[in-house]
C-alpha cells in the first residue's frame, strides 16, 4: 500500500511539474503563406507558385486564394498562381485571402526576370535555423537548422542541445501553432537528450512550418519550442 501511495504521489508531482502554467491560449493569427518562392526567373519561362492558408489555430484549411502581380508587363500571374515571365525587370507576386471579418491576409515574394539561364528555381538551397527554448520547469535548450534535400526535410539539432530525460514521453512536432500539438505534424518520440542528432521527414516543404514543438505527450502539455527563422 505504501508503495502504491508513493507511486501515485510521484506521478502527481510529475504531472503538476509538467503542467507549469496551465492556461493556454492556442489561437494564432490567420495567414497565407507562399510555400515555394523564387528570387529570379528566366525570360519567357513559367513558374507555378503555391500557397497555403493557415487558420486561427495554425492548421492548413481550405480558403480561396487570389493571385496578383505588381507589374503584369514584367511578370503576369493567373488565378491558379501560374506566373509567366514576359520581360526583364522585377515584380512582386501576391497571394491574398479574405477572412470572415472581411480583413485581408497577404504574402508576397519579389522576383527578378533575367535573360540569364536560371538553374535553381526551388527551395533546395535554402536553409532555416532557430533556437530551442524551454517553456516549462524542465531543461530544454540548444540550436538547430533545417534544410531541404530532394523530397526530404532534414532537421539538424546542434551539439549544444540539452533536454531533461525525466519526462514520461517527450515528443517533437513541426507546427505553425506553438501553443498546442493539435494539428501538428508528429516527428516522433525524443530519444536523444544531449548533443547533435538529426531527423528526416518526407513530403514536407521547408517553408511549410514555422516552429519546432516539444510536448509531454502523455499529459498533453507543452515543454518548449523553437521558432524556425528564415
Amino acid at each position: 500500500m505504501k508503495y502504491i501511495t508513493f507511486a501515485c504521489l510521484s506521478l502527481f508531482l510529475l504531472f503538476t511539474n509538467c503542467i507549469g502554467d496551465d492556461i493556454i491560449f492556442d489561437e494564432v493569427d490567420e495567414q497565407v503563406r507562399i510555400t515555394n518562392p523564387v528570387d529570379s526567373l528566366q525570360l519567357d519561362s513559367q513558374y507555378q507558385f503555391q500557397a497555403i492558408f493557415l487558420n486561427n489555430v495554425g492548421i492548413e484549411a481550405m480558403k480561396e486564394i487570389t493571385w496578383s502581380s505588381s507589374n503584369e508587363a514584367v511578370l503576369s500571374v493567373d488565378a491558379s498562381g501560374l506566373a509567366s515571365a514576359r520581360q526583364t525587370g522585377q515584380a512582386s507576386i501576391f497571394a491574398k485571402a479574405i477572412l470572415e471579418d472581411a480583413s485581408i491576409v497577404t504574402d508576397s515574394t519579389q522576383v527578378v526576370i533575367t535573360e540569364e539561364i536560371i538553374t535553381n528555381t526551388d527551395n533546395e538551397s535554402q536553409e532555416r535555423s532557430g533556437t530551442i527554448r524551454t517553456t516549462s520547469s524542465y531543461l530544454l535548450e540548444g540550436s538547430f537548422s533545417i534544410r531541404q534535400q530532394d523530397d526530404r526535410l532534414i532537421i539538424d539539432i546542434a551539439d549544444d542541445y540539452r533536454a531533461s530525460s525525466a519526462l514520461p514521453g517527450l515528443y517533437l512536432y513541426l507546427t505553425n501553432n506553438p501553443n498546442t500539438s493539435s494539428g501538428a505534424l508528429e516527428i516522433g518520440m525524443v530519444s536523444t537528450f544531449e548533443g547533435a542528432h538529426q531527423y528526416e521527414i518526407t513530403a514536407v516543404d521547408i517553408l511549410q512550418y514555422n516552429y519546432l514543438l516539444y510536448y509531454c505527450k502523455p499529459f498533453n502539455v507543452k515543454v518548449g519550442d523553437g521558432e524556425i527563422e528564415n
